[in-house]
């Protein structure tokens, strides 16, 4: 009996079932949400049963026959997948789908340039990006919504390896009127009694405020935000000073007031930039071309915008 589903349709149903709502399906799989919405009325259809359960403002959660189809499909396509990986083996070539997260961080600085050129030398990979903050990375890689992630190596589960790329220490941004702005470097110690705005992201804000435990002090914690741009903007106006390992290249916030950088002596290591991937098994022939592709280009002479200014 020939089959009257397409392996779409079933990308489409794993992706609500994982997003649990239909408008955040179609916003990962870059399709309209009515796209969505066919395709599984479509494969309930086909199947004889009702694959959700539909809650008026409450999404849509599987039913018990929804969850077996699911992970027969999850099965289908990854089969799928090993069929594109054979035939690329066998080609020589690259090719294929490819999903790639980045850190919401750093994102703007790294993963458009990274693309363009992986893009330019394998044009038959169907790249597919998405930003997030670092435990949601964690999460995609261990449920195989992404291939490989682009992050820092901080508290990495043992199913996941790190690759490392790029070794960035620490600064403090300040505003340029600040007591401390005029300082070569500065240490944790000298920033704490001033108020800090802090990039309050999982993991990192971890890693940020460790410099001050391992100092003995606590900082005076002010604002808070999770977005780059606010904290360099809030920096930049004279609510408080702020630590971070990316240097985006200017010296002015996103408002147009500057800001200055300033080294942040500490014993800790610094962080490192990289990519994360599944640990075990050899990479498919795609993820281990962008690979590749990100050891020659992602360097500190390559990327000067993760530089500081005047660095």
């Amino acid at each position: 009996m020939p089959l009257r589903f397409t392996l779409r349709q079933l990308e489409y149903l794993v992706a609500v079932a994982e997003c649990g709502s239909v408008a955040l399906a179609a916003e990962r799989c870059h399709v309209s949400s009515p796209s969505i919405s066919a395709a599984i009325s479509q494969l309930e259809q086909e199947f004889g049963l009702p694959l959700f359960i539909r809650r008026h403002a409450q999404g849509l959660s599987l039913t018990e026959g929804g969850r077996q189809v699911t992970d027969a499909a999850r099965a289908v396509l990854a089969s799928g997948g090993a069929l594109v990986d054979l035939a690329a083996e066998l080609t020589g070539q690259v090719r294929g789908p490819l999903a790639v997260g980045c850190l919401l961080t750093f994102a703007q600085v790294v993963l458009p340039r990274l693309r363009r050129g992986f893009a330019g030398a394998h044009p038959e990979v169907a790249f597919r990006q998405s930003e997030h903050d670092h435990a949601e990375l964690i999460e995609a890689l261990r449920h195989a919504r992404l291939d490989a992630a682009l992050s820092y190596d901080l508290e990495l589960p043992p199913d996941l390896e790190f690759c490392p790329l790029l070794a960035l220490p620490p600064h403090a941004l300040l505003p340029e009127d600040h007591p401390l702005a005029g300082l070569s470097q500065i240490t944790a110690a000298q920033l704490a009694p001033y108020p800090m705005v802090l990039l309050d992201l999982p993991y990192s804000a971890a890693y940020f405020l460790s410099f001050f435990e391992t100092e003995g002090v606590l900082p005076r914690i002010a604002e808070r935000t999770r977005d780059m741009g606010v904290m360099r903007a809030m920096v930049a106006n004279g609510f408080g000073y702020s630590i971070a390992n990316i240097r985006l290249g200017s010296d002015r916030a996103p408002d147009g007031r500057r800001l200055v950088f300033v080294p942040l002596v500490t014993a800790r290591a610094p962080m490192r930039m990289g990519l994360i991937l599944p640990r075990g098994g050899p990479l498919r022939r795609t993820v281990a071309a962008f690979v590749d592709h990100c050891r020659a280009e992602l360097t500190a002479e390559a990327l000067p915008g993760l530089a500081a200014p005047g660095g």
